[in-house]
């Protein structure tokens, strides 16, 4: 949530508040000092998705969601978000497929996926990483990690 002030004394705008904005890369805001980003979370688990938006939102992110991949891939073409978190074990498209869909497609492939999953074997790690991923994490995730990998790949 953005925090307001007030104005300066003096000001012809006495007792009316602004916010403290600044555009970063990527369509990314910052709020007094809190990076603002567009997040589309694609996971079929109600439990995983409430988890991931409860810290994103905590961050001052906004969330979008998908429950599958087909959905995920859909929304991210129509919404343009700023990053993607992607589960891989999902009914029908799974996430390596639709990490590789989004990461090909050059209409949405400047937009980073960051795999979250399960499935913690290396060879995992690299077919995401061929897919296009620019990272990946391991569920569960805790709040530290999620924020630091996303500021890294929103950064650039």
């Amino acid at each position: 949530m953005a925090r307001s002030r007030p104005m300066c004394r003096g000001s012809s705008q006495n007792n009316k508040t602004h916010h403290d904005v600044r555009r970063q890369g990527r369509g990314v805001f910052s709020v007094w000092g809190y990076s603002m980003a567009r997040v589309l979370i694609v996971d079929d688990s109600p439990t995983e998705m409430y988890k991931l938006t409860a810290m994103l939102e905590k961050h001052g992110h906004q969330v979008l969601k998908a429950e599958n991949g087909a959905d995920g891939v859909a929304l991210a073409r129509q919404e343009k978000p700023d990053a993607v978190l992607m589960d891989i074990v999902m009914p029908g498209l799974n996430g390596f497929q639709a990490t590789r869909q989004l990461t090909k497609d050059p209409e949405t492939s400047a937009i980073p996926v960051i795999i979250i999953t399960t499935k913690d074997q290396e060879t995992d790690k690299v077919w995401g990483t061929r897919q296009g991923a620019r990272d990946y994490l391991t569920k569960p995730v805790d709040e530290d990690t999620l924020v630091k990998t996303l500021n890294a790949v929103l950064a650039g």
